[in-house]
Formats: C-alpha cells, structure tokens, sequence
C-alpha cells in the first residue's frame, strides 16, 4: 500500500471514528430514578421498555438508560437525583412520589415523569392533572384513594375481625393522608386499627411479631414502593403468621397473599415509557396531562383462603378479575 493510499484510509477511519462518537453524544439518555431495588421491579422495567418501543425507541439501538436504585433507602434518592442531572440526562423516569419530589428538587429543566401512588397535586408535583405545568407529567396509581375500598374488601372476607393492623411506611410522604382516610373507613365499618411502623426489612418482621400482642384478625398492607420490593418477605410473613391480609397490587396475590385491589403496575409504567417517549421526541411535559387508571383489579388467591380456613364470599369472587386456585 503507497503513502497516499495510507492517508486515505487513516483519514476515512478517524472520519468514521469521529462520526461514531458524534452518533453516540446524540443519542437521548434517560435516567431512570428508583427507590426501590433492580430485582423486585424487573416487570415494572420491562413494562417501561415495552411503553418507550411504542414510540419508537430501543435502548442500545436509538438511547440509553442510566439505572440509579435506592434499594429501599429513600435518604439516597436527592443523592440519586442530582447525580442524574449532573449526567445532563435528557429525561428522568421517576418511579415512585419519593423519587419524582427528589427530581424534581434537583431540577426545574430536565423533563421528569412521575409514578404517584395518590393525588400528585397534593403532592406538590403538579399544578393541574388536566396542564401539569413545569417540568413534570406522569402517571397516578390512585392508591390513597382505594384505601377504604381495600378496608372494606377484607372486612367482607374476615367479618369478625374486630382489629385490624395497617403496615405502613414512615418514610413515604403519603402515609398521613393514608392514615386520615383509612381511620375513617375503620370507623365507618366499626372496626379498630392498629398502625405498625416499616421502613426496613427488620422492621417488617417485627411487625410482624406484633400482630398477636395487638390482637390483630387481620392486615392491610399499604401500597408503597419498598413493601412491593419486599413482597416475598411479607407474603411469607402473612403465612407463618396466618394473618389474612390484603395487598395494593396483583403480584403480591399471585406471590401467595391472600387478596389484592389496585391499579396494574406494568400497566402504569408502560404508559410512563410511552411519554418519555414522547417527550425525547419534543413533546413538552406541561402539555402531556397526568394519566389515571380507569380499571382496577381485584385478584384473589383461593389457595391461600383454604390454608387459612376462610371462605371467600361468593360475591366477591364473582368481582373478581382474576381467582388463583
């Protein structure tokens, strides 16, 4: 090969190099922001990957993601946060009302899509659900809201539970609501509540070990993003303990919990991937509104009733969306 057929070629690779690179820089990258941990929420993450496909984007292909997991540890997530728009990041997928709150203290620029488990207004995450405003759009699982549903729902499968136990975690900003509203639904149905304290899996177990001293015939598990990431642990616990309880979400049902009603997790996060989707495309976060699930299911496991010695009501199994037998 001659000198001049040399430089042709070294010329065409640095060129090739440099448009790689250029290609690379431009690539969108979304931060994905979580408070909980990679494994528990592997659907939840698949579900996001499924929504952002729709319009159009593969990771590795077309963007990229930067994971950041709080693993449980909701003090870390203003750490987390900051470090993603220190990254520039182009868009910040927020998957809980702990997450979205420390996004969006660390930026008023970069586009952040929130899951909410209530009411994101009194939240403070967003103005309107209808024009959200600023930075922020998202997806609410209406969780707070279905609280008395959940009491209501388990005071027909355990009629003669005169206590029933709330676990709760401490940390999440939605608990004193939730504690306002499911003390009213308690006093409506005439029962007594108890409230147990978690925010650590050594902190599930003890409460756990409360629940004879209280007197408890049955439990209410919140619908809170660490107690989705410790579902095992808390199905196991509910079993050794034969406690009847109730849960948020249909995994816990199908994982062994007795009964569930909520909103579809994968279905929320696939919509949470379709609008950052969106937005990498141009659209502005104030101008998508915040989404609200219109259906509900209610999963109930008969396998675990017979283990516990409970019937469900017929009415209730008519209800339900799906009967694990």
């Amino acid at each position: 090969m001659n000198r001049r057929a040399l430089l042709l070629l070294l010329g065409g690779a640095m060129t090739a190099a440099r448009t790689l690179r250029a290609q690379q820089k431009a690539m969108p990258v979304i931060g994905y922001l979580s408070s909980v941990s990679p494994g528990p929420s592997a659907a939840s993450v698949a579900a996001f990957h499924q929504g952002l496909s729709e319009t159009g984007y593969v990771e590795g292909q077309n963007f990229v993601i930067e994971y950041r997991w709080a693993e449980g540890h909701y003090d870390q997530l203003a750490a987390l946060a900051a470090n993603l728009v220190g990254r520039k990041v182009d868009v910040i997928s927020a998957g809980s009302v702990s997450a979205a709150l420390a996004a969006k203290n660390a930026t008023s620029m970069i586009p952040i899509v929130f899951v909410s488990g209530g009411d994101p207004v009194a939240e403070g995450l967003v103005a309107s659900l209808a024009r959200p405003g600023s930075n922020l759009t998202g997806v609410t699982l209406i969780n707070v809201e279905l609280m008395a549903k959940r009491i209501e729902l388990l005071s027909e499968v355990v009629p003669q539970a005169a206590v029933i136990a709330l676990l709760v975690n401490p940390n999440s900003p939605q608990t004193e609501r939730i504690l306002r509203d499911v003390q009213e639904a308690a006093l409506a149905k005439g029962v007594q509540l108890q409230i147990l304290d978690a925010s650590t899996e050594s902190e599930i177990d003890a409460a756990f070990a409360s629940l004879v001293q209280l007197q408890a015939g049955a439990l209410v598990v919140v619908a809170d993003a660490f107690f989705f990431s410790r579902r095992e642990q808390l199905v196991a616990l509910a079993s050794r303990h034969a406690v009847p309880a109730i849960y948020g979400w249909r995994e816990f049902a199908a994982a062994g919990g007795l009964i569930s009603y909520g909103t579809s997790i994968t279905a929320v996060f696939r919509q949470v991937g379709i609008y950052a989707g969106r937005i990498i495309k141009g659209e502005k976060p104030a101008d998508l509104p915040v989404q609200q699930p219109t259906t509900f299911e209610l999963v109930v496991n008969q396998k675990t009733a017979k283990a516990l010695g409970l019937t469900v009501p017929p009415s209730i199994l008519a209800r339900a969306d799906e009967v694990i037998e």
